[in-house]
């Protein structure tokens, strides 16, 4: 996180920012579950599934390549990107005003 951020000068702007962070965290979480093959049947792994699966409902199924780990790489890494980069521009424009 930015020292920018940490000065306290406005909180809707680090409120976005931890929001964003922790939907990249989830969909990143994920995807690390996904490629050590992690139990479905364990209940922080269902849980987590089920809400990067919302997270990126968009960007799921986007790329059709035909290993199943760069689908979920790809599909699942797109959104955790877009997420901090939006949720950071956000941040900037609330600091900024």
């Amino acid at each position: 996180m930015s020292p920018y951020y940490r000065r306290g000068s406005n909180s809707a702007g680090n409120v976005i920012v931890i929001i964003a962070d922790i939907m990249a965290l989830i969909l990143a979480l994920w995807i690390l579950m996904y490629l050590l093959d992690a139990n479905r049947a364990n209940d922080l792994v269902q849980f987590v599934h089920r809400a990067a699966n919302w997270l990126a409902g968009w960007s799921r199924d986007l790329f059709t390549f035909d290993e199943a780990w760069a689908r979920v790489v790809c599909g699942y890494g797109l959104a955790a990107v877009v997420y901090l980069f939006i949720g950071h521009a956000i941040a900037n424009r609330v600091h900024r005003s």
